[in-house]
């Protein structure tokens, strides 16, 4: 018989926080909406967009160009990210630099390498707007919103919370978009682009977990509801500014502002100032919240953190 010390103790069942049950019955009440909500039929006059000016031979120009942005800001962070030290990868002989941890680095990859699909996606619908090129917009879009809502829930919740959402946009969203495509219901999809950005913002309450890619979530969702305003006012606003610029292609430009917060984020991560083999100053202090007390009462403290500042 072996001693007492010797015997393996089963493994604990991993800690499921409140906010990650908050999150789970989140995602139950919008499948339940989406599943079993009233028929929402798409608008018949969706592809009627207020702008069909032709510039240089290109159709729609606008509201084709004006994807352009959502290309810059993919590319542009997804740069970053490469410039952005992975974790373990650093060689011995150089001075310590903040990693990013591998959750928030595919989140982010998938936000940004997202953007540049909605570009292209978006690009080729508004060239000749009808529902099978919406169909291609659609996909593209579910990338970045996947991205987005991941990194929310992992800079705010855990990596598990991240991961979990990520998958669970990707997956639904794809489905509505096919749901729709098939039967012309619109309601799956609206609950996956309005559900989604109400999660976020619920998830914008929650203090930033250090150590994580912490966009300013506010300025994310304050950006894409003006984005949707113009949207739906696009032939007022094509009249409004005397046939110079249409709500729509507006709407393009406010969206791909959306990525600056998740962009920001990342810079602060981005080796900065490197000349000559010289590294960048450590980063600064961020605070950390550690649990103590029978009341779980949290005591917030500040430390130098070797993971990386949160944005």
């Amino acid at each position: 018989m072996h001693p007492p010390s010797l015997i393996s103790a089963p493994a604990p069942r991993p800690h499921v926080a409140r906010a990650e049950w908050a999150l789970l019955l989140a995602a139950a009440a919008l499948l339940a909406l989406a599943v079993g909500g009233p028929p929402l039929p798409g608008s018949l006059h969706q592809h009627a967009f207020a702008d069909h000016r032709t510039l240089w031979g290109l159709p729609c120009a606008l509201d084709v160009l004006s994807n352009l942005p959502f290309a810059v800001a993919g590319l542009w962070g997804l740069v970053l990210l490469h410039r952005v030290p992975a974790a373990g990868g650093q060689q011995a002989p150089q001075p310590p630099q903040p990693h990013l941890d591998g959750v928030s680095r595919a989140l982010a990859a998938l936000f940004f390498g997202g953007l540049v699909c909605t570009a292209a996606g978006s690009a080729l619908y508004h060239l000749r707007p009808d529902d099978a090129g919406l169909l291609w917009d659609r996909l593209g879009m579910v990338l970045p919103f996947a991205g987005l809502l991941g990194l929310a829930a992992h800079s705010r919740v855990s990596a598990r919370a991240g991961l979990a959402a990520a998958a669970v946009v990707l997956a639904g969203g794809a489905a509505a978009v096919l749901w729709w495509a098939r039967t012309g219901h619109l309601l799956p999809w609206a609950v996956v682009q309005l559900g989604g950005m109400l999660v976020v913002l619920a998830l914008a309450a929650l203090p930033r977990r250090a150590g994580t890619l912490a966009p300013h979530l506010g300025v994310v969702i304050g950006l894409y509801g003006a984005a949707k305003l113009f949207e739906a006012a696009d032939h007022a606003v094509f009249e409004a500014t005397a046939q110079w610029l249409s709500g729509h292609s507006i709407k393009h430009v406010l969206a791909a502002a959306a990525a600056w917060p998740v962009l920001q984020a990342l810079s602060a991560w981005a080796p900065r100032g490197t000349v000559s083999g010289v590294a960048p100053a450590a980063p600064p202090a961020t605070p950390f919240v550690t649990t103590s007390g029978q009341n779980d009462a949290h005591t917030v403290r500040a430390a130098a953190r070797s993971q990386g500042p949160t944005a």
